[in-house]
């Protein structure tokens, strides 16, 4: 399939105007060849006018109808074959196997939020029946169950291109709530996000869909995600990426006429600790898989380990050495874009000038975005004094730190920001020793490993991808897993209603089959 350079606004294909933009070769730097549009303010309302007007029948199409649907978006970008993985490759430097396992993850999220909604117990159905004989007051038939919010607008993630960006996790589960979505494609590849609109689109004619029950714009400037999270039909949006952008559209949704959620993924540096008897048992094994952790990708992970937190101990020294020794003949290889080559730089730049020690420096490779890995390191008095030690540098570095006893590992616990992920190193004694860390974690992030690292997230019912401010704006949420479509839905609550005229989830004959919690119970059976 051939690129166009095109944008979406439904069904309609849209290329050639006269603000345009192209993409690069991540590896080479070299321009590739077809201009892509820049979405004008007109073609964003366009696009969620029309998302409004799909929302009416999309929001009530039934849950069988919604998961074919999905499932046919993830057969469809497997029809798309080798030319998707081909200009992925070339737009982001990734390597085909890892794309490839990309390709099968974004499926399979589709395929995973099928499921959801075909059985469709998500949608947390509650009844309390009438009592009309209560004394003193009778009691009213209430019931409540989850309605989709409206059009999504959705941002592409630069290190996922598929996965995070336009039929990745956030518009998987708001299509599974049944919410039309916009995608802002990222502009760092968008030869790979014209073809997976292309694929979506594809199967949304050949399901049924409305139109507009999918669009995508393309662009390079803020003004056109200023544009589609300021207008008043978008009612929800997704993002993963950086700090500064996911703030910047936070404030941009909050200084709305109609404020609206912003579930935004802004990265964390992951803190890791390695507790005293783990050190001495199992030093060197847990620097060598720690150093292909904080490597691995080029360390373009939000779950890239960046903050580590080490004993000071005799055995701590050779955990030091095994790691600069794993790290020197690494070689990182070619960041995403230019700009996150340079943030990177600019970011390792600056954690030098703080004068603290560099514990390794890996190989570079051969290409126009390629970077080094580095390891730093410094004393526990440093850390404390100096926060912007515990901030995220997106790429291949980690920051060592020594602490001295129980207490300043409390204490760093204790003053840490949200954060993604939290992992413990430790002995069946450690833990013991330790218990209060976890508990202390328990309240700055949103996942915590143990024995383990924090690169790769399953993607399954039980996964939280979230975690305290600044790691996200929505602690309460997860970006993956199937919960993620509670993001896109709000309880609405019917009371004293005719049977018929309610949503067939909440219909005293349950002709959905799902779960509800009846009168304090849950149950699949109906009432009366």
């Amino acid at each position: 399939m051939e690129i166009s350079g095109s944008q979406f606004i439904g069904r309609i294909s849209v290329s050639g105007n006269d603000h345009s933009f192209y993409a690069y070769d991540a590896a080479t730097g070299d321009q590739l060849a077809v201009a892509f549009s820049e979405a004008t303010a007109e073609e964003v309302d366009q696009a969620s006018k029309l998302a409004e007007q799909a929302f009416a029948s999309y929001a009530n199409k039934s849950n069988e109808e919604k998961a074919t649907f999905l499932e046919r978006i993830a057969d469809e970008i497997l029809n798309l074959g080798d030319a998707l993985i081909e200009r992925c490759m070339q737009e982001t430097a990734l390597p085909e196997g890892r794309l490839k396992g990309e390709r099968g993850r974004t499926m399979n999220q589709l395929k995973l939020f099928a499921k959801v909604v075909r059985e469709g117990s998500w949608v947390d159905a509650r009844i309390d029946t009438a009592q009309p004989n209560r004394e003193p007051l009778p009691k009213a038939d209430i019931r409540q169950v989850v309605r989709p919010l409206g059009p999504v607008a959705v941002f592409g993630a630069s290190n996922f291109p598929l996965a995070f960006s336009v039929a990745g996790g956030d518009t998987a589960s708001a299509l599974a709530a049944g919410c039309p979505v916009i995608v802002k494609g990222h502009p760092a590849h968008p030869g790979t996000s014209e073809l997976v609109a292309r694929a979506i689109l594809v199967a949304a004619e050949a399901t049924g869909m409305p139109d507009g029950v999918f669009s995508m714009v393309q662009g390079t400037t803020h003004e056109v995600g200023i544009a589609l999270v300021q207008h008043p039909l978008i009612k929800a949006v997704g993002f993963t990426g950086s700090f500064k952008g996911g703030k910047a559209l936070f404030d941009l949704a909050n200084q709305r006429e109609e404020p609206i959620p912003v579930y935004a993924e802004m990265g964390s540096s992951n803190p890791l600790f390695i507790l005293p008897e783990a050190m001495k048992n199992n030093g060197p094994a847990i620097a060598k898989a720690f150093s292909g952790s904080v490597t691995l990708g080029v360390g373009q992970f939000c779950t890239n380990p960046g903050l580590v937190f080490l004993p000071k101990q005799e055995e701590t020294d050779g955990f030091k050495s095994e790691l600069a020794a794993a790290i020197e003949p690494i070689s990182a290889g070619n960041m995403l874009t230019s700009g996150i080559r340079d943030a990177y730089s600019a970011g390792t730049e600056s954690l030098t000038r703080k004068e603290i020690e560099i514990l390794a420096t890996g190989a570079k490779a051969e290409g126009a975005n390629a970077v080094p890995a580095k390891i730093f390191y410094a004393s526990y008095e440093k850390f404390a004094s100096d926060k912007t030690l515990e901030k995220e540098v997106f790429g291949p570095s980690s920051v060592l730190v020594e602490v001295s006893d129980a207490k300043q590992v409390m204490e760093a616990a204790q003053n840490l920001e949200g954060h993604l992920t939290a992992t413990i190193h430790g002995t069946p004694k450690d833990l013991e020793d330790y218990a209060a860390l976890i508990s202390i974690l328990e309240r700055k992030v949103g996942r915590i490993i143990i024995n383990g690292y924090p690169t790769g997230v399953e993607v399954c019912d039980s996964m939280v991808h979230g975690g305290p401010y600044p790691a996200t704006t929505a602690p309460q949420t997860t970006s993956v897993g199937t919960n993620a479509i509670k993001r896109f839905g709000r309880p609405v609550c019917y009371q004293s209603f005719p049977n018929r005229l309610l949503p067939d989830a909440i219909k005293d004959e349950n002709p959905l089959q799902i779960w509800r919690l009846v009168d304090g119970a849950f149950t699949k059976d109906s009432i009366r």
